[in-house]
């Protein structure tokens, strides 16, 4: 090469380096599997990279559509699915709709149990009901302690709730604390510990990403009144009462049940415990010192026909007119140990939970019919919400004052009614996000947004065993309910294909038997017929025998009375 031709060949650039992506840091994610658009079910979680903390494990009752259904619990698979980033399930408080799936959840899963003295009391007991104790890791922890894992922090704050041991409870994360208020409300003069007002401020002042606040009463206008006005109506109504009291409340209405006590030592009445949730609250609120009983106050309830009426007050479950609980029993004759009788006084302290509005009216006809006088929430203000209303909620967004706001724990209205108290404490429409169950909202630094769904739904609970697929059961159950059940039973000659004996059939639910005995002696002989002949032209098969009999009762039933009962076949084949 020629040294002109030299200078025109240029330099080689050195290869530039490849550079990598910058990789955007992950977002925290908060979901529900339960509490959205529904009462009961309570079931939250935070998750950052490879930590998950969950908030409350709780069930729901089931409307009397699910004929059978004991409880409805969340539908846990995505938490199963990452069992190993689970590092503990964190307890606002000891209600059933925050606490009432614990034992299916241990079921599936190993996790570390946190919960304030009282819940961790409740907690215990029913997972010694379930046999279930040995398989729980629980903690105890009080409103200054913090639990610090490798991304994410778990501390708390006392709130005021118609229990004791209620706490709100905060997870910090990289990008700020997300906080969750559980049940609440601002109760002035509580009947317990106060609310920590100064810590919701301070953990307000450092700068809250997100909050996830309690929405049952995001309808009603106010503050939610104080226990003390409750604790003193229920004092004036004992002292009206001549005869025996029976008071209905919620079991773990601690406060209320310390509230009867105080008013039940004013009027010199001793008192006697029904229910087994309520003699189990007793027992721990005692022991935990929540319920004080002076000695020889608490009697046997088979021991209440030796005072005079007017010292006796009967504590018992059924507020909600629940069929199986003490009052339902009492007010249809059906407990062992107490009868109505007149001139005794029945006080109804709870207000009705949606759906329950029935069945409490049926107790309540029933034990006026017996000759009760009955007291409820309409007639004399003995009942108070432990749900903020709507300036109790107002006054914890403008203390918490969060980047962004979900509201929780509520029906869909009421979650909406919530995002609009949200934005009249200044909070942008943007930085709203009403959720379903199963939804994701994706947090990153400087932006939020919807994320993709998580597996999610309901868990349906029935003798105490687990079914994700019920919808055919329901169907089933609904038409038993509605239509009855014929049972046929017969005899057959497999060989032969003849009746050796029956047809005979029996009902449940569709007609009274000795009134219907007639219509059933010919439904009888009509497949008696119809088979027989079935027999004479075609060799037997039990399918093709239970199909008829199906086809055969459904026919002559519909025909007779317009109503086509579910038919189960019987046959015994010889």
């Amino acid at each position: 090469m020629n040294e002109e031709a030299s200078k025109n060949v240029k330099a080689a650039k050195p290869a530039k380096t490849q550079r990598r992506p910058k990789s955007s840091p992950p977002p925290v994610r908060i979901f529900a599997l339960g509490g959205l658009g529904e009462i009961g079910k309570n079931m939250y979680a935070v998750e950052y990279k490879n930590e998950i903390i969950v908030i409350d494990a709780g069930l729901k009752f089931p409307d009397s559509r699910l004929s059978g259904i004991d409880y409805i619990i969340p539908d846990m698979s995505y938490l199963i699915a990452n069992k190993h980033k689970i590092k503990g399930l964190f307890i606002t408080h000891g209600h059933e709709d925050h606490i009432g799936a614990i034992p299916f959840l241990l079921r599936q899963l190993q996790v570390p149990i946190y919960g304030g003295p009282l819940t961790i009391g409740l907690v215990r007991a029913k997972l010694e009901e379930y046999r279930l104790l040995g398989q729980a890791e629980l903690h105890v922890f009080h409103e200054d302690d913090r639990y610090q894992f490798q991304h994410l922090a778990v501390h708390f704050f006392r709130t005021t709730h118609s229990i004791p041991d209620a706490f709100g409870i905060v997870v910090d994360t990289p990008y700020g604390p997300v906080v969750h208020t559980g049940d609440f409300k601002f109760d002035f003069t509580p009947e317990d510990k106060p609310a920590d007002l100064s810590k919701m401020a301070s953990v307000g002042g450092e700068g809250v990403l997100a909050l996830l606040a309690d929405s049952t009463n995001s309808e009603r206008e106010g503050f939610t009144p104080s226990e003390r006005k409750v604790g003193n109506a229920i004092l004036e109504s004992f002292r009206q009462c001549e005869g025996r009291i029976l008071f209905a409340t919620f079991a773990s209405n601690v406060h209320r049940l310390q509230q009867v006590v105080e008013a039940a030592m004013q009027c010199d009445r001793k008192i006697a415990v029904i229910g087994r949730s309520m003699e189990k609250v007793f027992t721990i609120g005692q022991e935990l010192g929540y319920i004080r009983v002076p000695d020889g106050m608490l009697i046997d309830v088979k021991h209440i026909d030796r005072y005079e009426d007017n010292r006796v007050l009967i504590v018992c479950t059924g507020s909600q007119g629940e069929p199986n609980a003490a009052l339902s029993r009492i007010a249809s004759g059906a407990h062992r140990s107490v009868q109505i009788y007149p001139g005794d006084s029945v006080i109804f302290s709870s207000s009705p939970i949606p759906g329950n509005e029935q069945n409490i009216n049926r107790s309540i006809d029933m034990l006026m019919r017996a000759g009760a006088n009955v007291i409820y929430g309409s007639i004399i203000d003995i009942h108070t919400s432990g749900h903020g209303n709507r300036e109790d909620l107002k006054l914890m967004l403008s203390m918490i004052r969060p980047k962004y706001f979900i509201p929780i724990h509520g029906e869909y209205r009421m979650l909406l009614a919530h995002r609009k108290l949200a934005m009249q404490t200044g909070l942008s429409e943007d930085r709203i996000f009403v959720m379903n169950v199963g939804d994701t909202l994706s947090i990153y630094r400087n932006r939020a947004k919807k994320g993709r769904s998580i597996p999610s739904g309901d868990v349906f609970i029935s003798n105490g065993e687990m079914r994700t697929y019920e919808d055919e059961l329901v169907e089933e159950r609904g038409e038993l309910a509605r239509e009855g059940i014929v049972i046929v039973v017969m005899t057959i000659d497999a060989e032969t294909g003849q009746i050796l004996a029956g047809p005979d059939i029996v009902t449940r639910g569709f007609v009274y038997m000795q009134d219907a005995r007639p219509l059933l002696r010919r439904a009888e002989m009509t497949l008696k017929r119809n088979l027989s002949k079935q027999g004479e032209r075609q060799e037997y098969n039990r399918s093709d025998w239970v199909r008829s009999t199906h086809r055969i009762m459904r026919r002559f039933f519909m025909k007779e009375v317009g109503r086509a009962p579910h038919i189960m076949p019987s046959i015994l084949e010889v």
